[in-house]
């Protein structure tokens, strides 16, 4: 019998081991409640301490060009932030990561945030041939997440940039007032090297030459003797995701996607088909809690929302198809062989988390980003 949660929309589907208290709330929304609501700092204590990091990376300049380099999707999240790092002072090199997948629109609004910020852009263009090899791998693996070579690849690229620049802060969209929910079932480490590999070994065939990997040594030594740190700049401030969405529309012009990461083709249709149809499970579940523990929206109108298709229509989802097995050389035979293929656990390949990955993932998080703030103020 599946049990849903009294304060968000989540249920025993999405994560069977979902724990409830006596009231009916799951784990996740009392793990929000506690870290981020209970132990937060106050925003006036937040504010103070934006200002001491917002001054130590303009300082970190030392005659550089730059004082920072910050990840640019289009998203509403990056988009913002780029609006943020624009009105503070800063400035960071923007960086984005084009697979061939960016939908018009996306490149229209990174036009429109370039053009207004006046920031240096440099765009990234990984070899499609070698990255489609790649992502095929992932079909044919029949396992999860299929978004593991985007994220990977944009996550690599902007510490390589930031060594190769001498830079030392990242600024990221990364917030938890929009992000900190989602269930390990929708998702595997983005960080997985070793079953990035593996899944590639297996079942691609071009040499990974262009595209950016970093395993956790690597990373490690950024952080550690490098000492470039990662700022998610978003959650020091009162975080309001339809008001950002206003001012980006305002100030750039900015166009909605319609969804969360929607500025990507393949993660539209990824996540507004094949996540759900696939594998069971639908992302806004995780995103409308998220904003329901934040205080963005109501339990109601997150029922209300994900009662609504993932797709604006049923021919835009035709298009999305139809476009996505074109790029991919594949037929519509092929591509429902893929679909009724038996789900595969990402473990059945080699994998960090059966080796050293979780105790080192748990090392760097306990040295890095906003944990580290919210020990400091502890």
């Amino acid at each position: 019998m599946i049990k849903t949660c009294t304060n968000c929309i989540l249920d025993t589907h999405d994560e069977p081991n979902m724990q409830f208290d006596e009231k009916g709330v799951c784990n996740f929304c009392n793990s929000y409640k506690k870290k981020y609501v209970e132990d937060l700092p106050s925003i006036e204590e937040r504010t103070i301490y934006l200002q001491s990091l917002l001054q130590k990376v303009k300082e970190s300049r030392k005659g550089q060009k730059y004082d920072s380099i910050m990840g640019l999707s289009g998203g509403v999240d990056s988009s913002y932030l780029a609006y943020l790092a624009k009105e503070w002072g800063l400035n960071p090199l923007l960086v984005h990561f084009d697979n061939g997948w960016n939908s018009e629109l996306a490149v229209k609004n990174i036009d429109a945030i370039v053009s207004h910020t006046g920031f240096d852009l440099f765009t990234y263009v990984v070899d499609w041939e070698e990255f489609k090899d790649l992502q095929l791998s992932y079909i044919k693996a029949s396992v999860l997440d299929w978004e593991i070579p985007t994220d990977h690849g944009f996550f690599a690229m902007l510490y390589k940039q930031a060594n190769k620049h001498n830079i030392k802060y990242i600024l990221t969209g990364h917030n938890f007032q929009t992000e900190a929910i989602l269930p390990k079932t929708m998702r595997w480490s983005k960080m997985d090297v070793a079953n990035i590999i593996d899944i590639h070994k297996t079942h691609g065939s071009a040499k990974l030459k262009s595209f950016p990997m970093m395993d956790f040594f690597e990373y490690s030594k950024y952080q550690l003797i490098n000492k470039i740190e990662r700022l998610n700049l978003l959650e020091y401030i009162e975080y309001d995701k339809n008001k950002a969405k206003e001012i980006i529309k305002e100030v750039f012009d900015w166009k909605d996607y319609g969804g969360k990461h929607y500025e990507s083709i393949f993660t539209r249709f990824y996540q507004g088909y094949v996540l759900k149809e696939k594998f069971g499970y639908d992302k806004r579940k995780a995103h409308l809690s998220n904003l329901i523990c934040s205080g963005q929206i109501t339990r109601d109108e997150a029922l209300i929302e994900i009662e609504k298709n993932p797709y604006s229509s049923e021919s835009q989802l035709q298009e999305d198809k139809e476009f996505v097995l074109k790029k991919f050389d594949m037929n519509q035979k092929l591509f429902d062989e893929f679909m009724k293929k038996p789900v595969i656990s990402h473990l059945d390949y080699k994998s960090y988390e059966t080796g050293l990955y979780p105790k080192h993932a748990k090392f760097m998080k306990g040295i890095s980003g906003f944990t580290k703030v919210l020990k400091k103020f502890k």
